[in-house]
């Protein structure tokens, strides 16, 4: 009974300290490109302001929504061959933007106060991720 009540306690850590790892790289990735200014500029749609927030908040509902709902749809082949491609796209994209901005960790290290301790950020960081993968295929994927 105590056991898992402490498992469940573990997982609800886990899982909050990935939705917060999540949620703050998103905020990151918005901030520090500047992808929705420099979107309104490009396109000199100054006064749809509202609507590109708007976009971003439901797209982020709706998504953390299907991510967790058990929806599937039956379309044809193609139709799914041609949506594949364009979630390929938009992780292609957002890797290589990620990678112009990797001088957000000596940043975030300087607020915090970890300037000397960058390689340990980083460190926990390729851990974090490596552990949580072989938890999720051992674990919850079971090969």
């Amino acid at each position: 009974m105590i056991q898992t009540i402490l498992i469940n306690v573990v997982q609800i850590i886990i899982g909050f300290s990935g939705g917060l790892a999540v949620g703050c790289g998103f905020v990151a990735f918005l901030t520090v490109l500047g992808i929705i200014p420099r979107l309104i500029q490009l396109s000199k749609t100054l006064h749809l302001v509202k609507v590109y927030t708007a976009c971003v908040i439901l797209g982020s509902l709706i998504g953390t929504y299907l991510s967790f709902a058990d929806i599937t749809w039956n379309h044809p082949v193609i139709l799914l061959a041609i949506w594949g491609g364009l979630h390929g796209i938009f992780n292609g994209m957002l890797a290589a933007a990620l990678t112009e901005v990797l001088n957000v960790f000596p940043l975030v290290s300087r607020r915090i106060n970890l300037e000397g301790k960058l390689i340990l950020l980083m460190m926990a960081i390729v851990f974090g991720k490596i552990i949580g993968s072989l938890f999720q295929w051992i674990i919850l994927v079971k090969l």
